[in-house]
């Protein structure tokens, strides 16, 4: 299974670091946006919605959105050429404020999955439900990606995903090598209090490693690393929400297009969370820091 994982792996990084830093960003956001219509048709699965036309009824409602966003991001591209003023592309209106909606989520997700995850276990929620917090985590998670890479480049994305990825590795091996204490034991049986603390020490290796290539000042560089600390800590918890909702609907993996990972939503459970979060804390930092 490790090989497996390992091969695929192998095979999909250099995908997406090609995607990152060699797609303009209309493309970059189709990719993604394809990635995200493959995960919600896995989502239909995990609800249980079975009939075509449910599953393509969220497809169609992810797709209108998205199409809608690209397009006001293409006009805002085209004004700040014909005006040759580049800070036009960066007035955006209410879809910054759109960021708060899934942060709320998230934060009120870790939460209760710490404090009370036999009761989420135990909730039973409308098919509707639970396809309307599929679009709104899939649609949010996408539409930052895509701004975090439009707004603030390949390498500002690309860090994000090293992140990530850092700490996802991390609490793989502390937590085989160390892990004693289970994380929430009831939702995901193999991930360990250890092994989340594995994370969150890349995750200030990795704010701390931002110094060599972007010489910030000493207080932006600790905003950073404390945003990268958080942003990891919410993606363990999105991992765990999304282990919550296999294990109510008695699968282990999402699906099984990714040999040694499952599906799509395997692979991407802890973006899906920490895309919006992060995108939140860099704005706040400033995006003249970034630029």
């Amino acid at each position: 299974m490790l090989l497996q994982r390992i091969i695929t792996a192998l095979i999909l990084i250099p995908l997406v670091i090609a995607a990152i830093f060699k797609l303009p960003a209309v493309y970059f956001s189709l990719f993604i946006g394809l990635i995200t219509l493959l995960a919600a048709w896995e989502w239909t699965g995990l609800i249980g919605l079975e009939k075509i036309w449910q599953k393509g009824l969220l497809l169609i409602g992810l797709i209108i959105p998205m199409l809608g966003i690209q397009f006001w991001s293409v006009i805002l591209e085209v004004l700040a050429e014909t005006f040759d003023n580049p800070d036009i592309r960066y007035y955006s209106g209410v879809l910054e404020w759109l960021v708060i909606p899934p942060v709320l989520f998230w934060v009120i997700m870790m939460l209760l999955i710490r404090v009370v995850p036999q009761e989420l276990l135990q909730l039973e929620f409308s098919r509707k439900f639970k396809a309307f917090t599929g679009w709104f985590i899939l649609l949010f998670a996408w539409m930052f990606l895509t701004r975090l890479r439009q707004f603030y480049g390949s390498e500002m994305t690309f860090y994000f995903l090293i992140l990530i990825w850092a700490a996802d590795i991390s609490a793989y091996f502390v937590g085989k090598k160390f892990g004693k204490e289970k994380l929430v034991e009831i939702i995901s049986p193999g991930k360990t209090v250890q092994g989340m603390y594995g994370a969150i020490a890349a995750a200030f290796v990795c704010g701390l490693a931002l110094r060599i290539f972007y010489p910030y000042p000493i207080m932006i560089l600790m905003d950073f690393t404390l945003l990268s600390v958080l942003t990891v800590l919410i993606s363990i918890y999105g991992d765990l929400f999304f282990s919550l909702i296999k294990r109510q609907a008695g699968v282990k993996d999402s699906g099984t297009l990714l040999p040694g990972h499952g599906g799509i939503l395997d692979r991407i459970d802890s973006i899906v969370a920490a895309a919006p979060f992060f995108y939140a804390g860099v704005l706040l930092i400033g995006r003249s820091v970034f630029s």
